[in-house]
């Protein structure tokens, strides 16, 4: 239900977004507020400390489809640009059972929750449309712990707290609408399992958790 009310608010988001630019006050490409709708792809993956090289059965990732929103702020000085933004996502990327087999990652049976993420970005326009840009923050990611048989969602949660880099490359459609395409990469070095109702929440441990993220977005500058 969430995926389709996602799909439908975003399919809305884009065919308005021309509408939307013509009821707005135009701006400078990249600068000032603005708020887009994501989606891409996301594959999650056992770190370096936790890979299992000797079970050739184990499939040491989980993949799926990335979507969400997000928001930010941007100064332009010249042709460089700084500001902050944040994210929420989600994805459906999750372990499974394969004949049997179970296809583990590293941090157990798990489906994919929410993702938050807070940080900045640094750009440079290279074109008077185009904007090439850094990014770096915080994130936290919360999976589903699920049963043995991987059918039935538990009462604990997996919460997950790491840092986020990546690149990408904006396009303005016009001085209120643009487009992006960006490549990020997570890593998730401390979690705790998180029990829902009167239990209390368990010690944070280690954690070495990769993903890796290509996502588009379309967003409307205010």
């Amino acid at each position: 239900m969430k995926k389709i009310l996602f799909s439908l608010a975003a399919g809305t988001a884009m065919a308005s977004a021309p509408a939307m630019a013509q009821n707005v006050a135009p701006v400078d490409p990249f600068s000032g507020f603005h708020v887009e709708a994501l989606a891409g792809y996301d594959v999650s993956k056992a770190g370096s400390s936790v890979d299992d090289d000797v079970n050739e059965d184990n499939d040491q990732s989980i993949d799926g489809f990335a979507y969400g929103v997000g928001a930010g702020y941007d100064f332009r000085a010249g042709n460089f640009v700084v500001g902050p933004e944040a994210e929420v996502t989600w994805s459906t990327a999750k372990t499974s059972f394969d004949d049997g087999d179970f296809e583990g990652f590293g941090i157990g049976n798990v489906k994919t929750n929410r993702d938050l993420y807070v940080g900045a970005r640094v750009g440079y326009v290279v074109t008077p449309k185009t904007m090439i840009y850094a990014k770096g923050g915080y994130t936290n990611a919360k999976f589903d712990v699920r049963n043995a048989s991987g059918t039935v969602t538990t009462n604990r949660d997996l919460d997950a707290d790491g840092w986020r880099i990546g690149a990408g490359v904006e396009q303005a459609i016009s001085n209120n609408v643009f487009a992006k395409l960006e490549y990020r990469y997570s890593n998730y070095e401390k979690g705790e399992l998180d029990y829902r109702g009167d239990f209390p929440d368990g010690d944070r441990f280690d954690l070495d958790l990769d993903r890796h993220q290509v996502m588009a977005g379309v967003g409307v500058r205010f």
